[in-house]
């Protein structure tokens, strides 16, 4: 965008603050649940079932994203997106984000608006809007996203509830995130819908609360690898799970060709990929429309199983 007062390109310090903020917020359209946004010292937002589900998220540039692969715009839809997919992982929808951005004063400002369209770009998905945030002086991007949910009159999913006896689902897909990574990491060309899938993921929305309606007893977010994720709900559940790869013989078909290119096992990426935001749950009945059964839990003691043996490769990421 052309500033003429600072330049073709105006930067943030060339800018200021205020005149940044200004222009980011200008003329957004919030939704009804935002009752006061951006313009006062804190925001407003309603909670028509009177409990708030709420969930922050942190990506700092090169280590969760890269402004040579992701554009600006595919930033912000990122980071809403992995935010919101906790809230459905509760059973609830998001209603407002509050985001806290740093970037360096030479950041060019038009880069931060097509941040911010990307955050709204990804809000408007799930009928949510950005209510507040903050922005300072930073060596480098990062972002810092809460998001705050409605629950709907509806109890809480928690990764506590799974029994023995109930099946596994999965609403989503999994491994795109892991095989786009891999592929952009070895600068492999083509496999364009993959590529894109790790630079923004596409979370089921909506399929959290169809799964709390659906008597989901344990729902967990698929964020650092299906394995590792489900290690949580077995700890809390005190369970065992048992996947069956030929229930998810469909990822690993659509990542073959990606994993020839790479040189990878795509079991991998389907089990240990993590970053594709689809969401687990367990289910004492028939799991609802939009949900496929890949497993089933076991009596304790605690542990995720493949086909009924310990998976001993790859099990998920660590942020250390």
């Amino acid at each position: 965008m052309r500033d003429d007062a600072a330049g073709e390109f105006p930067t943030l310090a060339q800018l200021g603050e205020f005149a940044v903020i200004d222009r980011l917020v200008r003329g957004r359209r919030q939704p009804d649940q935002v009752l006061l946004g951006p313009g006062d010292d804190a925001a407003l937002v309603s909670a028509a079932d009177g409990r708030t589900v709420v969930s922050t998220d942190v990506l700092v540039q090169d280590r969760h994203f890269r402004l040579d692969w992701s554009t600006p715009h595919d930033v912000g839809r990122k980071a809403i997106a992995q935010n919101a997919a906790d809230i459905e992982a509760m059973g609830a929808r998001a209603a407002a984000f509050v985001v806290g951005f740093g970037a360096p004063g030479d950041t060019r400002a038009a880069d931060v608006d097509a941040l911010v369209d990307g955050l709204w770009d990804e809000a408007a998905r799930i009928g949510a809007g950005i209510a507040g945030g903050d922005l300072v002086s930073c060596p480098q991007w990062v972002l810092s996203v809460t998001v705050l949910g409605d629950l709907d009159g509806r109890a809480p999913v928690l990764r506590s509830g799974a029994r023995a006896g109930s099946v596994l689902a999965v609403a989503g897909e999994l491994g795109r995130s892991a095989a786009g990574y891999a592929l952009w990491h070895n600068g492999i060309g083509g496999f364009d819908e993959l590529r894109r899938r790790h630079l923004v993921p596409e979370p089921p929305y909506g399929a959290g609360a169809a799964a709390a309606g659906a008597g989901a007893e344990a729902m967990i977010d698929v964020s650092d690898g299906l394995v590792a994720d489900l290690r949580h709900v077995a700890e809390a559940s005190g369970v065992g799970i048992d996947l069956s790869t030929a229930a998810l013989a469909a990822d690993r078909d659509a990542l073959a060709a990606a994993a020839a290119a790479v040189g990878a096992d795509p079991w991998s990426w389907v089990l240990a990929g993590g970053e594709d935001h689809a969401l687990a749950a367990c289910f004492a009945g028939a799991a609802p429309a939009g949900w496929r059964v890949v497993g089933r839990v076991l009596d304790g003691p605690a542990r995720v199983l493949v086909d009924g043996a310990e998976w001993s490769g790859y099990a998920g990421w660590q942020s250390y």
